[in-house]
């Protein structure tokens, strides 16, 4: 099989460019080869700069096809309103059956999710969401559900008001704008009428909610399940991802939105059971050789491939395939 024809399978990945720095609550773990074995110490990479695309990944020694670069877990994730059901409300897993745990109106697939998610449920619970859930439900938007739960991780000192800095803003455009100030005013009439303190929310000001939004917009990666283990190959995995039934919800990370685009990938992104992500080789990767992957659909020919990257990422691509106007 053509290493095109590979690539075309992986069809759900959303990444970013941006900083040179790792934050405090990035998380990773090492690398492994194909066949499992995990590697000693950090993963083989770094962040530094390129010249015409800023922020990048590099490679610090070789790594084969298939091998695991590392995995990430989100800096803050929220399900698809349409699976609120039917997966955890934290880590994002399909439930199955009664082998779940519920507080408070939501469902977790594990105690320990469970656990993890008492604080900023604390916070939430103290609020009537109905009118900022219809908004989102009628305007079919999904990020602002994010910055809601990001703002009650904040509140519950899981976050500080600042974690998301780092990341690279999409450009927002008036008529955007406009609709996301309804969102802040509903997000903020929430709070206030659950008789939070002000300096408690004096984060949540206008200016920082358009920005965390700006954010996660051009950061936030769409999670497709594809079930399975670590064990499968790429091509199996590959061929599940198309076949997933949709999106379980989005996450932002840290690290994977270091990750520039190429419309012919030497890495990819992946979920298995839950929001905890797995970046892998496509193809063997040299010392100093930069990481890419594929932002969008790479079965989609050229023009549409540069239309969607102009609009939805606000750059042409100018990879070697699209060179060649492939």
């Amino acid at each position: 099989m053509s290493r095109f024809a590979l690539n075309r399978c992986y069809s759900r990945y959303l990444s970013r460019l941006k900083p040179l720095t790792t934050p405090p609550f990035f998380s990773s773990s090492a690398a492994s080869n194909r066949d499992g074995e995990y590697q000693t110490g950090p993963p083989p990479i770094r962040v530094g700069l390129t010249e015409s695309a800023g922020r990048a990944v590099f490679a610090t020694r070789r790594i084969g096809a298939g091998d695991l670069i590392h995995t990430a877990k989100p800096v803050v994730a929220y399900p698809s309103l349409l699976k609120l059901d039917s997966v955890c409300y934290l880590c994002l897993k399909k439930l199955m059956g009664s082998a779940k745990f519920e507080d408070r109106g939501v469902s977790y697939c594990s105690q320990e999710c469970q656990e993890k998610s008492k604080g900023f449920l604390d916070v939430e619970t103290r609020a009537d969401w109905s009118s900022f859930v219809d908004y989102c439900r009628t305007h079919n938007f999904k990020y602002p559900l994010m910055v809601k739960r990001l703002c009650c991780m904040i509140l519950s000192g899981v976050l500080p008001a600042d974690c998301l800095d780092i990341l690279q803003p999409a450009a927002l455009s008036s008529e955007m704008i406009s609709k996301i100030e309804d969102g802040y005013g509903l997000l903020w009439n929430a709070f206030r009428k659950a008789n939070f303190k002000d300096d408690d929310v004096s984060f949540l000001t206008k200016q920082w909610y358009t920005a965390i939004l700006a954010r996660i917009r051009i950061n936030a990666f769409r999670i497709d399940l594809v079930g399975g283990s670590c064990g499968e190959d790429l091509l199996s995995l590959a061929a599940a991802s198309v076949e997933g039934e949709g999106a379980v919800g989005h996450a932002v990370y840290m690290l994977p939105s270091f990750y520039n685009h190429d419309c012919d990938p030497n890495a990819h992104i992946i979920w298995l059971q839950n929001a905890d992500a797995r970046l892998n080789t496509l193809r063997d990767v040299e010392e100093g050789e930069e990481l890419r992957i594929c932002y969008i659909d790479a079965s989609m020919g050229y023009e549409a491939r540069q239309t969607i990257l102009s609009q939805g990422f606000g750059f042409l691509c100018n990879c070697l395939r699209c060179q060649s106007a492939d």
